[in-house]
């Protein structure tokens, strides 16, 4: 926002001085790029300031200005406009009509209190700090013994770090449900709940979460709610924000106005650096207890892993065995849920992600889960509710795979593990 400050200056006309309003920029379009096949392309694409929205075989989806779109195509690219939605509001603060099976903040610590009371001995919520506008940041421990540090292999499932994607909300809340309600009934879900300690943080990015359903319609809002110092700009993006590899590669963004604006340091985000500092202290004994690790997203229907800044497969502290073993049980858990398998960076390239921090920082085998669907025409960050159960069940074998190997996640290319 240009702010204009008409003066009179001794001698000199007004009209000589005053400048007129000048109108706002014409606002983003979304566009499918068509021919786009090759992480170099999409990650050249993003690079230009496009903000990439979805991925499939051969095209891009993305969000740009009338510019970008024009220098996109200067450069050879056929893009392809593609129709807005328009959603009819219910009120302030709500999802929209067709929307309602979502759940707001208030609405999941509701829902996860009432889950808590009905399984005391299974189910524990707390927080591990707060976000920006202050909203505890919500955290779930699921055991046989929930009061208990049992010390055994723990398996950390992360959602919302962008705010727009609801429905990893509903992925992280259907974890907790299906595993306290199976629990002494569903025979692999006993065993699983028995033999591991399971953390889940529903809504990572709670701010963003409630602004983008604010005015009743969706804002297709994605960082946080943190204003950035000097600028209008609001928000940081938290998954550019973790420490490892930070603003390092052209993976991200150094303009507040970008969608994948990094922060102004790794960290600055309260909500990342709360996260981190509680992954920290899971080290107990110079060991940290947390094996394995899912980072759900939407959309594009894929399963990835570490690196997503280097193109390389193997990098620092990340060997041609770690590698393999990423690969091997990332294919196997997407063979059960119809998923792309690939490294984060063969799709873009990317820096300051959660997942390769977690490897970086602790070597947790963590995965990023973009979920359905596959394009913006099936909906984008905002399907229906209507398939909020179908597509979180759909990842209960993934979800049952990674909590499966998470004694020793080696073990699925043969290897064998020593744990102190």
């Amino acid at each position: 926002m240009v702010m204009l400050v008409g003066m009179l200056t001794l001698g000199v006309p007004l009209s000589a001085t005053a400048q007129p309003p000048q109108p706002p920029p014409p606002p983003p379009s979304t566009y499918r790029v068509v021919g786009v096949d090759n992480a170099a392309a999409r990650t050249a694409i993003a690079r230009q300031g496009a903000e990439i929205l979805g991925i499939g075989r051969d095209f891009l989806e993305i969000r740009a200005t009338p510019a970008q779109a024009e220098q996109l195509r200067a450069g050879g690219l056929q893009l392809v406009p593609l129709p807005a939605a328009a959603p009819i509001p219910v009120g302030p603060g709500k999802f929209p009509v067709g929307y309602q099976g979502y759940h707001t903040y208030a609405q999941l610590t509701d829902e996860l209190n009432a889950l808590a009371a009905a399984h005391p001995n299974q189910v524990a919520v707390s927080s591990y700090g707060k976000s920006v506008q202050g909203r505890p940041l919500l955290l779930v421990k699921v055991s046989d013994d929930v009061h208990t540090d049992k010390r055994g292999p723990e398996v950390l499932f992360t959602c919302a770090q962008h705010a727009r994607e609801h429905l990893t909300v509903e992925m992280c809340l259907h974890i907790v449900k299906r595993l306290a309600q199976g629990y002494g009934t569903d025979p692999t879900i006993t065993r699983l709940v028995r033999s591991r300690e399971v953390w889940v943080a529903p809504m990572v990015n709670p701010d963003g979460a409630e602004y983008d359903i604010a005015t009743g319609l969706f804002a297709l809002w994605r960082k946080n709610r943190q204003p950035t110092p000097g600028t209008t700009d609001v928000g940081t993006d938290t998954n550019r924000n973790w420490g490892d590899e930070w603003a390092c590669c052209g993976g991200s963004s150094a303009n507040p106005g970008s969608d994948a604006y990094h922060g102004p340091a790794p960290f600055s985000a309260p909500e990342t650096a709360q996260l981190r500092n509680w992954v920290n202290s899971r080290v107990i004994g110079g060991v940290q207890q947390i094996i394995a690790h899912i980072d759900f997203h939407s959309f594009s229907e894929l399963v990835l892993w570490p690196y997503g800044f280097t193109t390389d497969a193997t990098g620092p502290g990340l060997s041609a065995s770690d590698a393999a073993v990423f690969r091997k049980l990332g294919e196997a858990m997407a063979a059960t849920n119809g998923y792309t398998p690939e490294q984060s960076s063969h799709l873009y390239v990317t820096d300051g992600s959660i997942g390769d921090w977690m490897w970086a920082q602790h070597h947790i085998w963590s995965y990023t889960m973009e979920m359905y669907p596959t394009s913006l025409t099936q909906g984008g960050f905002y399907p229906p509710a209507t398939v909020i159960d179908r597509e979180t069940a759909r990842n209960d074998k993934a979800v049952d795979l990674l909590l499966d190997y998470a004694d020793c996640v080696p073990r699925i290319t043969g290897a064998s593990c020593s744990r102190p």
